[in-house]
């Protein structure tokens, strides 16, 4: 082969010769020839050369072109052996070929040419390939412009040279240099070939300067040239008037121009930096709205394939905008790009709209008339809806135009296309969009790629200079500082990038959202928005950032929606234009934003006022979707503008009615009020996703580090405040969204709660206090429920070992109690409740917290929030007592104390003081360990106080601090003991008695004289203080439809109660305690307060507590006991125990109480059989008198009567004196030794005093027997005890207590004058019992008061007096006191009463006790006679018989017969004793006695001496036995006995002539009466006169027969004969009765009838 290539020439050469005949048929069959030798590269340089000659000559006769073609073709490619001259021959003749006539030549030749040009350049590039590996000399560059300065370059090189030289010469219109022979060449197909070439080789202009400078001084200033028309031509602005017309743009060449500038920028940059300047701002230029259409949309299709590529968009910005003098190529691109969208959408709104956009471009004008909504229009009502843009009416149709990212042209690639094409609508602004949209994922993608490299470069070196490994350190720091410089530029460059375009972009992607009708599109354009606002978040770039979120927010909600947030932030508008993009103006130019999408939801605008609805569109709520996606993805970055983000997602949640559930998440609520939210099935099936997203959004929110997460609780503060400032004024719903999600964020991020909580709580803590209820209890939800997931979470270290952590989560519940709204409380203290259910063991240090919550509720907060608290605390109570430190304990009794103080619901107060006994009782029973915690603690603060210099204080201080505890304790029940209401003070008393008498015996001896003075005494005070000033108003009911029982309606009567209970209570102390009382220093002191506070009670005006306080005084003076062995203790069952002594059982206690005052020695001596002497006698008996001279002024001062009387007035109640008088007796054991005249005079004076006190009709039915009955009150019973006790006491006394006798004899007496004369009480008027109504009808007339029937009692006085006379009648003292003289005087009054005594038996009673006292007394009385002690008793008892005898009182109607006699023979019985005792001994007695005597029984035998009968002295008549007894009696005393005197003997004969007389003139009378009347009966007056006369005359005569007959005077038998004959005139009468006492009268008239004696007897005698 070789050798053939070596002879080609000679082989060639016929061929060419066969060329050479033009024959068709040869030539085509030599060149088929010559191709195939060429194709086994067999064809030497010269035959190349020859060969080519040769066709150059067929192509001048235009022979076989194709074929010629063909050849050159196969010649050139299969080898290299054609240069220079001959190769630029080849080339030439394929251009000819292009220019012939022939269609198909034509376009052969064009492709030829169009590969012979490649193949030339793959030669120089081979040709590098094969050089590469010798090292080049450095050429010396010529700075000038000659052409042919190409020696330096290798053939291949050179050829392609040449060749790219002429090919610049020929579309720039001169002449070629190396292709000689060109005869036309056109500029369209040079530029071709320009842009080929550069496209396909660049490297060959990168690596030789020959080319690189080729490409400047040619290729450039070629295209600016070339250029110009299309710069100058400004559409519309030439008519065809014009005088110059300009030279119109011609698209193929302008085409073909933009695509050698792509080429050129794309591959070149580097190179020509100053030349792409100017390209670039040419391309900007191309897009105003005065170029025709075809080129803007050429110069789009340009632009966007620089939008593709990220680097070299990086290289503008670094080349230009970041460079000081040069134009800011890359914000110019983008900005371009906006204002051409934009130009796009604003069509001149008048004219014809055929001419509008496109003057001098008809053909394309039919686009833009399409009406506005052409891409709705459809037939028979079926709408299909075309991707499409829609602003103010104008309509742009979405195209499909290339994939995603890359920049494939329609019109840059129409090079067969002479005439400028027709550009569809829409097509122009959907290259924009591309472009806009690759630009932002270009952009985007490019620096997180580096950001990312960065970061982690940064890591990896980070982590190797920590590890040791590292063998230098210099050389890392190097390259520490080397990467920081490298980010340094780098981030300047990113920023500078962001910066350049983010103002154009937003411009322009607001607008497409806002015009955008197509889902697609939308998600596009937010996606864009969404990857700049997070690139400006990364690179922290703010207000780009907040401006591409504000458009998101704008998107989200309905248009003009009014949110301060999106509109007042920094407004960003475009450097070269007038139009915002935040103010306003985007949003004002679309009044029908609405009107193409479709409307998914319908709700309310968060507003102040409501302004109607609002609707939202599906396209918001896919704005809101990518806002939610932004947060979600980018918190990170989001900083400040987690306010806008949240701002705008709070209304949409509003205007979706999403409402917050528990844990914060929001679900699909109803609105509260106004038109209800409407949402179609699209969005509803949307919302929980929202829902979803939306908690999804604030869980991410713990990935995120500490300050993003500050910035999130700072927009969820400020947010809830403008929330809140809404609320404000109104009730209406308000919005929750910031609160709920607040309690969301604060429940994901509990891991790092601390670095949050107090922003956090402080804020909720602010909503709890709103006015608007929901507001507020949203609040408080959301703290109670952070506190709680705080409390439970799973800390580490664990809150047992923080408690730093602990009270810091406590604490924002404890600041809930300074807010007063009552819903509020009522979570807090649910919270409260709950967190002891969970964590009530492990609270710890939390506890004074808890405890302080419960506390601080007050009075006033309603009974929901007190009962809801209480829980608490019984919980508390009940449960953890033991869990809490010591030092709480004191809380717990302060809190339980405060329960009890609240009179919201009684039922808590009273169970609160049972917790309080129950705390007791724990006390109790744990007092070792609480004693040893409470002492530790103690040491300690000392010793902190110490230090400090200050002085520990709490209360109670000296005492222990365990006895402290008590202390606090009792007064705390001591406080509830004076609370306002009854139950409670009765509750609240019985528990600190029962609590002290239960566990005082813990207490340290000191400490009792501070229960002593402190607790009990102030006590006492403080119930005395407002039982005196209670209130005396009657109590209609108890609250509800409690009736009040009458003994206590009124405050009064309710604290009475009190007193009485606390008193008892006190008194109790006083008596079980005393031996450990006693040994107190003050012990006296003491015993005369609690005297005072007796007496003040039984002083009180009211009968319970006055009756209480003897009953208090009883028990402390030990009378309840019947024995006195009441000083021991009451506890110990002590038989003799050791010293070491337990006081009284403690249950489950270790320790023995061994107490410092050596109460084991007492003890001890107790159980002996001596009885103790606790203190000496001395001090004993001055107890006992202090105890008297109370008992003396209770005495005196509740029985003096009072000066006035009303129906008000206060008077001591039986029971009340009955248990005064009971004191006396056992108080007198004690103090009888000193007992002298003086004190029994003090109570005589009391006794009588009591007794003289009247009852209420009221309580007379209770208090008195019915008034038959003959018994004593029990007060009468004691006033007789007390005296006999006494008298006792004097019997069994030394000599010289005999004295008192005559002292109680004249007690008694007086109590026996009652039987007649009832005690006056004052000036009280009382009413006999029998008259007194019982009240029971009237119940609330005013009383009456009652005498009581004092008769019993003074009857028994006198039972009493005569027994004691009995005993007592020789005693010297009651002999020279006149004893007898007294009872007897006494007895004067009964007995002259006789029936007329208030009591039948009284007389009775009188008359033999008179009897049995005189049959003791008138001895005594006789063997005294001589020393006149008993000289003024006869005259008193003459007088005594005289009134008793001849009483003036009338005995009653109804007085039966037998009763008569008997009375009778009580009379007879006073006579017989006269006869008897007195008559006999007359030598011994006064004679004025005697005479009375005499005068006496004369005139009962003679009745009286009155001429006419009165009344009185008819019942005398009646009292035959008694006339007789006087009468036997007198004539015995007249007859029998020597008369001493003649004067009696006279009175006695006197007597009875006067006597028979009267009889005579009655009985005259009465005949001559009964003769006249008649037939007419005479008046019984007369009857019983004359009846009366016959029966004395019959009892005279009895009389004088049993005298002795030498006693009676002769001229008495003559007077008493002489009556008979006018006995006999009475037998007429008609009266029966008369009749058959004249019988009688008669009959013993036959003991005269004696036979007359003979005269001569008689003479004779």
């Amino acid at each position: 082969m070789p050798a053939l290539k070596e002879n080609s020439s000679e082989v060639v050469q016929p061929f060419l010769m066969g060329c050479g005949t033009k024959e068709p048929k040869i030539t085509q069959l030599c060149l088929a020839a010559i191709q195939r030798l060429m194709s086994h590269e067999v064809v030497s340089e010269t035959a190349a050369g020859n060969i080519i000659n040769m066709l150059w000559q067929l192509m001048e006769n235009s022979l076989e072109e194709l074929k010629l073609l063909q050849t050159v073709l196969v010649l050139l490619t299969t080898n290299t052996v054609v240069h220079d001259e001959a190769l630029s021959k080849a080339i030439v003749l394929c251009f000819r070929l292009h220019f012939t006539k022939d269609n198909i030549t034509n376009n052969t030749a064009a492709a030829t040419v169009r590969q012979v040009v490649t193949v030339v350049f793959e030669r120089m590039v081979a040709e590098d390939e094969r050089h590469r590996d010798i090292i080049e000399q450095p050429i010396l560059v010529q700075g000038n412009s000659n052409r042919r300065s190409v020696s330096t370059l290798k053939p291949c090189a050179k050829d392609a040279y040449m060749l790219f030289q002429d090919l610049c010469q020929l579309v720039n219109a001169d002449a070629p240099y190396w292709l000689v022979g060109m005869t036309e060449m056109t500029r369209t197909f040079g530029l071709e070939l320009l842009e080929s070439v550069l496209n396909d080789f660049p490297q060959v202009f990168l690596q030789h300067q020959e080319f690189s400078f080729l490409l400047k001084e040619r290729v450039c200033p070629l295209v600016i040239k070339l250029f110009s028309p299309n710069i100058k031509f400004r559409q519309g602005s030439s008519t065809s008037s014009s005088p110059a017309p300009v030279e119109k743009p011609y698209f193929p060449i302008c085409m073909r121009l933009l695509r050698v500038v792509s080429v050129l920028i794309k591959q070149f940059y580097s190179l020509l930096v100053t030349e792409c300047e100017i390209f670039l701002s040419l391309l900007v230029k191309f897009l105003d709205a005065d170029k025709p259409q075809w080129l803007r949309a050429v110069a789009v299709e340009s632009i966007h394939r620089f939008c593709v590529q990220p680097q070299l968009l990086r290289s503008f910005c670094q080349s230009y905008d970041m460079k000081q003098h040069s134009t800011k190529v890359f914000r110019d691109i983008v900005n371009a790009l906006g204002s051409f969208i934009q130009s796009l959408f604003l069509v001149p709104p008048t004219g014809n709209p055929a001419t509008s956009n496109q003057a001098g471009n008809n053909n394309l004008g039919g686009s833009v008339s399409a009406p506005a909504n052409s891409g709705m229009v459809g037939i028979g009502g079926g709408v299909t809806l075309l991707p499409a843009f829609e602003y103010r009416g104008t309509w742009i149709p979405i195209l499909t135009i290339t994939v995603q990212g890359s920049a494939k042209a329609t019109y840059l690639e129409m090079l067969d296309k002479v005439e400028p094409p027709t550009i569809p609508e829409g097509y122009a602004m959907s290259v924009a969009f591309h472009c806009l949209l690759d630009l932002v994922r270009g952009i985007t993608s490019m620096i997180e790629g580096e950001l990312g490299e960065v970061e982690t470069e940064c890591q990896t070196t980070t982590e190797e200079a920590s590890s040791p490994t590292q063998s230098s350190e210099q050389q890392d720091l190097q390259s520490t500082s080397d990467q920081m410089d490298k980010e340094i530029v780098s981030r300047a460059v990113w920023e500078e990038m962001v910066n350049a375009c983010w103002c154009g972009l937003l411009a322009a992607l607001s607008l497409l959202l806002d015009a955008s009708t197509d889902e697609a599109a939308t998600e596009n354009i937010l996606k864009a928005e969404l990857t700049m606002a997070a690139l400006c978040g990364r690179l922290g770039l703010v207000t780009s950032r907040d401006a591409f979120i504000t458009a998101i927010c704008k998107g989200s909600l309905p248009p003009h929606y009014a949110l301060t947030v999106l509109n007042t932030t920094t407004a960003a508008t475009l450097s070269n234009k007038s139009y915002s993009v935040q103010g306003q103006s985007v949003m004002m130019i679309s009044p029908s934003s609405e009107s193409h999408q479709q409307v998914v939801a319908v709700g309310q605008p968060l507003a102040v006022q409501p302004q109607g609805t609002v609707m939202l569109t599906s396209k918001n709520i896919q704005c809101m979707r990518t806002l939610l996606n932004l947060a979600h993805c980018h918190g990170a970055v989001l900083g400040t503008s987690w306010q806008l983000v949240l701002a705008t997602l709070q209304h949409l949640v509003w205007i979706l009615g999403l409402k917050p559930s528990s844990g914060g998440a929001l679900k699909p609520g109803r609105a509260v009020e106004g038109p209800s939210t409407v949402l179609t099935t699209a969005v509803m099936t949307d919302l929980p996703v929202i829902s979803n997203i939306l908690s999804r959004l604030f869980e991410s929110s713990q990935y995120l580090d500490d300050v993003s997460l500050h910035h999130l609780i700072n927009a969820l503060c400020s947010l809830s405040l403008e929330a809140m400032d809404m609320a404000y004024g109104n009730n209406k719903e308000p919005s929750l969204f910031a609160v709920a999600k607040l309690l969301e964020t604060g429940l994901v991020n509990m891991h790092r709660i601390e670095i949050l909580w107090r922003p956090l709580t402080g804020h909720l803590l602010e909503v709890c206090q709103h006015p608007n209820s929901r507001m507020r209890e949203w609040g408080a939800e959301a703290l109670t429920s952070l506190i709680k997931a705080g409390l439970t979470f799973n800390h580490d270290p664990p809150l047992s070992q923080n408690q730093r952590l602990q009270l810091l989560l406590l604490n924002p519940l404890k600041e809930m109690s300074n807010i007063n709204h009552p819903d509020i409380r009522l979570k807090q203290l649910e919270c409260v409740l709950q967190i002891l259910q969970s964590q009530g063991d492990s609270l710890g240090p939390g506890w004074p917290l808890v405890l302080g919550v419960m506390g601080a509720i007050r009075n006033d907060q309603g009974e929901s929030l007190i009962r809801t608290a209480f829980q608490c605390l019984q919980l508390v109570v009940t449960d953890f007592l033991p869990t809490m430190p010591c030092t709480c304990l004191q809380i717990v009794v302060d809190v339980a104390g405060s329960f009890g103080l609240h009179n919201q619901e009684l039922n808590i107060s009273l169970t609160s003081i049972g917790l309080l006994w129950n705390i007791s009782d724990y006390f109790f029973q744990r007092g070792e360990t609480i004693e040893k915690e409470l002492n530790k603690e103690e040491a300690a603060q000392q010793k902190q106080a110490e230090e400090k210099g200050v002085v520990l204080n709490r209360p109670f201080h000296p005492a222990p601090p365990f006895d402290c505890l008590w202390l606090c304790l009792y007064a705390k029940l001591g406080e509830l003991c004076v609370d306002p209401r009854p139950a409670v003070r009765k509750s609240a008393g019985q528990t600190l008695f029962s609590t002290i008498g239960a566990h005082g015996t813990l207490l340290q001896h000191s400490t009792w004289h501070t229960v002593i003075w402190k607790v009990l005494f102030h006590l006492l005070d403080r119930v005395r203080e407002s039982s005196t000033t209670a209130d005396k108003e009657k109590i209609e009911s108890g609250g509800g439809n409690i009736l009040i029982h009458h003994s206590r309606d009124t405050a009064e009567k309710q604290w009475a109660e009190t007193w009485v209970l606390t008193l008892a209570g006190v008194a109790r102390i006083f008596n079980t305690r005393r031996y450990l009382l006693q040994p107190l220093g003050d012990f006296s002191r003491a015993w005369d307060v609690l005297l005072d506070h007796i007496q003040s009670a039984a002083l009180s005006k009211n009968n319970e507590v006055s009756l209480a306080a003897l009953k208090s005084f009883q028990e402390i003076l030990q009378i309840v006991s019947p024995v006195r062995d009441s000083d021991k203790p009451e506890t110990p069952p002590v038989v003799n125990v050791p010293v070491p002594v337990l006081i009284g059982p403690i249950s489950g206690m270790s320790r023995p109480f061994v107490r410092t005052d050596s109460i084991g020695e007492r003890l001890g001596r107790y159980s002996s059989s001596e009885p103790p002497i606790v203190t000496d006698e001395l001090e004993d008996l001055n107890l006992w008198w202090a105890a008297w001279n109370t008992w003396y002024r209770i005495g005196s001062e509740s029985t003096k009567p009072p000066v006035t009387f009303d129906k008000l007035t206060f008077i001591p109640s039986q029971p009340f004196l009955t248990a005064l008088i009971q004191i006396f007796p056992a108080l007198y054991q004690h103090i009888k030794t000193g007992f002298n005249m003086d004190d029994l005079q003090k109570l005589g004076v009391i006794l009588h005093s009591a007794i003289s006190v009247p009852i209420s009709s009221d309580a007379s039915p209770f208090i008195l027997p019915s008034y038959t009955e003959a018994v004593l009150t029990s007060l009468q019973e004691a006033v007789l005890t007390a005296l006999d006790v006494l008298q006792k006491a004097i019997c069994v006394g030394p000599e010289n207590m005999q004295i008192m006798y005559p002292a109680i004899f004249d007690q008694l007496l007086a109590f026996v004058e009652f039987s007649c004369k009832p005690p006056q009480y004052g000036q009280l008027e009382t009413k006999h019992i029998a008259n007194a109504k019982y009240n029971q009808i009237q119940l609330f007339a005013p009383a009456e008061w009652v005498a009581l029937n004092y008769v019993p009692f003074a009857e028994r006085s006198l039972e009493v007096v005569v027994d004691l006379y009995q005993k007592t009648a020789c005693h010297k003292a009651v002999v020279n006191e006149k004893v007898l003289q007294y009872i007897i005087k006494t007895l004067r009054v009964p007995l002259s009463l006789k029936y007329s005594c208030p009591s039948e038996s009284t007389w009775k009673l009188a008359v033999s006790s008179l009897l049995k006292v005189l049959s003791i007394g008138l001895p005594v009385a006789r063997q005294h006679a001589s020393s006149g002690k008993f000289d003024s008793m006869w005259p008193e008892l003459a007088n005594t018989f005289e009134d008793f005898l001849f009483t003036k009182s009338i005995p009653p109607d109804n007085l039966s017969i037998q009763e008569f006699q008997r009375n009778e023979n009580i009379d007879v019985e006073v006579v017989q004793l006269i006869s008897n005792e007195i008559l006999p001994y007359a030598n011994f007695i006064p004679k004025e006695f005697v005479g009375q005597i005499m005068t006496m029984l004369n005139k009962g035998s003679i009745h009286s001496q009155s001429s006419s009968f009165t009344e009185a002295e008819i019942d005398i008549r009646l009292r035959e036995e008694f006339s007789k007894m006087c009468f036997e009696t007198l004539l015995q005393f007249s007859f029998s006995n020597k008369v001493t005197t003649p004067q009696e003997g006279y009175i006695s004969r006197m007597a009875l002539s006067v006597l028979l007389k009267r009889s005579q003139d009655v009985l005259h009378r009465y005949i001559e009466d009964e003769r006249l009347s008649g037939k007419c009966p005479l008046p019984r007056q007369q009857v019983t006169e004359i009846i009366f006369v016959l029966k004395a005359v019959s009892t005279l005569i009895d009389s004088l027969k049993k005298t002795q007959p030498e006693n009676v005077d002769g001229n008495t038998w003559a007077q008493v004969i002489a009556l008979y004959p006018t006995l006999v005139e009475c037998i007429t009468c008609s009266s029966s009765e008369v009749c058959s006492a004249l019988k009688e009268a008669l009959v013993p008239f036959k003991d005269f009838m004696q036979p007359p004696a003979s005269r001569v007897q008689n003479g004779e005698s």
